[in-house]
């Protein structure tokens, strides 16, 4: 619970700060009161998000490979693409508050702006495949393409590797309902999520 408490502290702690904006009684200062303190926590805050995104991608590739490859000039999926999505259907569905984000790159052969369609088209691909698979619309989405932009090797040939899609998680999903999402479930989507067993203590 330790974690928890981290979090909901700083969360508290920036909603009392903020609305502290008077000036100090007597001094002299036109900064607002409370204005330093406000900006470390939520400096802090981001930053422990980030920590728990980086935690959450880091199950998710535990659980799952977040990267697919493609034929050359193709976005139709191969026996070994199904099969990690398979893996990702499956860690999405065990964990329906999350939402992902698919991308989609592409080798250096060809112009940037095919390559863009590309790679937007093999995004898409993927996130179908994850929807015909059970998990739900709009937990995942193919929002950008980064076309030829992030090669993982740099050469001007056919190159399979940087032929990909990559599964990232983002987030929280906001739009998440169900009526079976009480309290209990909530808190044994943090357990599972975020507590490690010394937090559990």
């Amino acid at each position: 619970m330790k974690s928890f408490l981290k979090i909901s502290t700083a969360i508290a702690g920036m909603t009392v700060l903020a609305a502290c904006n008077g000036p100090v009684a007597g001094g002299k200062s036109t900064t607002p009161f409370g204005e330093a303190t406000a900006s470390n926590t939520l400096a802090q805050a981001i930053s422990l998000q980030g920590s728990l995104l980086a935690e959450l991608q880091a199950k998710f590739r535990a659980a799952a490979p977040d990267l697919i490859n493609f034929g050359f000039n193709e976005a139709t999926l191969d026996a070994e693409a199904r099969a990690a999505l398979d893996q990702q259907a499956a860690w999405i569905k065990a964990n329906p508050s999350i939402k992902l984000r698919i991308y989609g790159h592409t080798d250096l052969v060809g112009s940037n702006a095919y390559n863009r369609r590309l790679g937007q088209r093999r995004a898409q691909a993927a996130v179908n495949y994850l929807v015909a698979s059970g998990v739900r619309r709009g937990q995942v989405e193919a929002v950008a393409s980064f076309g030829e932009t992030r090669p993982l090797i740099n050469t001007q040939n056919q190159e399979r590797l940087n032929r990909r899609t990559v599964t990232e998680v983002v987030g929280l999903d906001r739009n998440f309902r169900s009526a079976d999402f009480d309290g209990k479930k909530a808190a044994e989507i943090y357990e599972q999520q975020y507590l490690t067993p010394e937090d559990a203590e």
